[in-house]
């Protein structure tokens, strides 16, 4: 998502926002900070789809499996993936060019949870610039230097 929004002192300001699909650390010499990376999830993967396939040839050809109960497991799968794909981190960046009257370029981060909550936050960061010629500082944004 990119936005051009004119600041009340005249600079043009550029919002954008993108999707992080890692979590980044909060400080690079963290130590503690170990991922297991995706093979523990893809294990739990193969466990779950190796146990699905036992279940169902196991299971007599007399059993009726009502449609329900299907879509139920379905959902019920289907949940946390859903979710993680919701919730990812999305850097969020404000930035304005330097202007020929001397004023500075500048160049403000964060970082927002949820695609719902980003678009919120990027037109707070939006109206607040149009408003106030910067963004908000109580916001998620923070100047960089």
């Amino acid at each position: 998502m990119t936005r051009l929004v004119r600041g009340a002192d005249g600079r043009m300001w550029t919002v954008r926002s993108r999707i992080e699909w890692r979590n980044p650390s909060p400080d690079g010499d963290f130590e503690h900070d170990v991922s297991g990376g995706q093979g523990p999830g893809v294990m739990m993967m193969l466990i779950v789809i190796v146990m699905g396939v036992i279940l169902v040839s196991w299971t007599p050809a007399q059993v009726v499996v009502p449609a329900w109960l299907i879509l139920a497991l379905i959902i019920l799968f289907l949940f946390f993936p859903v979710r993680w794909s919701l919730r990812r981190p999305w850097t969020l960046v404000a930035e304005s060019k330097a202007t020929p009257d001397d004023q500075p370029p500048e160049l403000w981060m964060g970082q927002v949870r949820g695609v719902m909550t980003v678009r919120q936050e990027a037109s707070k960061v939006s109206r607040n610039i149009e408003m106030y010629s910067l963004p908000d500082v109580e916001g998620p944004l923070q100047p960089v230097d």
